[in-house]
């Protein structure tokens, strides 16, 4: 991939937006763009903690199993989003898993100390990463909370308002929440089962709360929905 390319991809990362085209050119000269397959893995849980990705393509899934072999899915990121960056953070080994979820995924991959050396001079990118391992930490929180004082109802519904303010499209008071999540992922997403996720959705469009076409959630009124 030529430089130009790789700099047309890096500006399109979130955390590089206000890299000059000086910046992102050195920053070109630290990275590795590759694509992934679908459902290949990006890495595993134990694997070292050197390498720091970005996604510039598709989607990939964050998650682990538990010991009975179920899936818990931490998130799923979109393009712009950084992740395994808590090497950055003293990391030694990964804990969860990275998956590729759509055909031709594409990451840049960069050392770790590479990364900590970009940091140290160039402070937006330093508060940016900081700020993301922060809001990394907190979401986990966040769960831990939510898996213990609320029920799988309430679960599923903060999910789908959670990922209507981040990624839904207001049209007057309703808002279109475009995805590509199995009842199965949901459940994964909210520890909760896929019976519950259909039964639970299925109540909510009863109700009129939401309508559903295929990856296409439509919530009536998010103020409502509860």
């Amino acid at each position: 991939m030529s430089v130009k390319s790789k700099i047309w991809y890096l500006e399109q990362i979130n955390l590089l937006k206000d890299f000059q085209e000086g910046e992102l050119k050195m920053f070109a000269d630290l990275t590795i763009m590759r694509s992934t397959g679908k459902n290949e893995y990006i890495y595993f849980p134990n694997d070292p903690s050197k390498i720091v990705f970005f996604l510039k393509r598709g989607r990939v899934k964050i998650g682990k199993y538990t010991d009975d072999g179920k899936e818990i899915i931490k998130a799923i990121l979109h393009p712009g989003e950084i992740f395994g960056e808590m090497a950055i953070a003293g990391q030694e080994s990964r804990t969860d898993f990275a998956q590729a979820l759509d055909d031709d995924v594409m990451i840049c991959a960069t050392n770790v100390e590479d990364i900590k050396e970009v940091m140290n001079k160039n402070p937006k990118l330093s508060m940016a990463v900081t700020r993301s391992i922060g809001e990394r930490l907190m979401n986990v929180e966040r769960k831990m909370e939510s898996l213990i004082f609320k029920d799988a109802r309430t679960r599923i519904i903060d999910l789908l308002k959670q990922m209507a303010e981040k990624r839904g499209k207001k049209i007057g008071d309703e808002i279109l929440l475009k995805h590509d999540l199995t009842h199965q992922d949901i459940a994964n997403l909210t520890a909760t089962s896929r019976q519950t996720v259909t039964v639970t959705l299925n109540e909510l469009k009863d109700q009129d709360l939401i309508y559903m076409e295929r990856k296409k959630i439509l919530i009536r009124d998010i103020d409502k929905l509860k």
